[in-house]
C-alpha cells in the first residue's frame, strides 16, 4: 500500500477559501475528504509528493480517506504552519502519523517529534527515523492556510441506480 503526503499553501477571501485552494494545490479538492486516526498499517509506503496521484478513476464527490494537519488565520503578518510527522516499525512498517498546527515552525516540528516518541513508546514499537512534512506562510492579506495532507486512497459512493436495486431485491424477499 503507498500514502502519498503533500503540502500546499492557499489564499483566498475567505479562511475557508484558502483551504479550499490549499486542497486544490495539494490535488484533493473535488473529493469528500474522510479524516483517519493516524495508524499507517503493515507494509506501507510513505511516499512525498508535490501533488496526490489517486485521481486516476475518480469522480466528483468520491471519497478520500486521509490524515492531514492545516491551520488557517485572516490576521495580516500572523503565520501558519502545519505538519505531519511518521515513524514506522523497521520490521513490519507499521507505524503512526501525527498532525500539528500552530504559528511557529519550530513549534510544531517539536510537537511532532514528542508525539511520535510517546506513542511509539506507549505502543513498545521501534521507532525508526521520524520523517516529516511541514509547510507554513504568512498571511499578507488575503486569508491563508497552511495544508499537509496524507491520502490512503479513494473509493466511489454506492450509486443511487445500485441502491434502489438492492432495495427492491430486499422488497422482493
Amino acid at each position: 500500500m503507498n500514502v502519498f503526503v503533500a503540502k500546499a499553501i492557499g489564499r483566498g477571501s475567505t479562511e475557508l477559501a484558502a483551504f479550499d485552494a490549499a486542497l486544490i494545490r495539494a490535488g484533493v479538492a473535488n473529493f469528500n475528504v474522510i479524516r483517519l486516526s493516524s495508524v499507517i498499517p503493515p507494509n506501507t509506503q510513505v511516499l512525498e509528493v508535490e501533488s496526490c496521484p489517486l485521481t486516476d478513476g475518480c469522480r466528483w464527490g468520491d471519497r478520500l480517506y486521509a490524515v492531514y494537519a492545516e491551520q488557517r488565520t485572516s490576521v495580516p503578518g500572523q503565520q501558519v504552519w502545519a505538519g505531519v510527522g511518521w515513524a514506522q516499525d523497521r520490521v513490519t512498517g507499521r507505524g503512526l502519523f501525527v498532525e500539528h498546527e500552530g504559528v511557529r515552525e519550530q513549534d510544531v516540528r517539536s510537537q511532532i517529534a514528542a508525539s511520535l516518541r510517546d506513542l511509539h513508546e506507549i505502543r513498545g514499537l521501534d521507532l525508526t527515523e521520524i520523517r516529516c512534512c511541514v509547510t507554513g506562510a504568512m498571511c499578507t492579506g488575503a486569508p491563508t492556510c497552511a495544508l499537509v495532507i496524507c491520502g490512503y486512497g479513494t473509493e466511489r459512493w454506492t450509486s443511487v441506480e445500485s441502491l434502489d436495486r438492492d432495495v427492491r431485491a430486499l422488497a422482493c424477499r
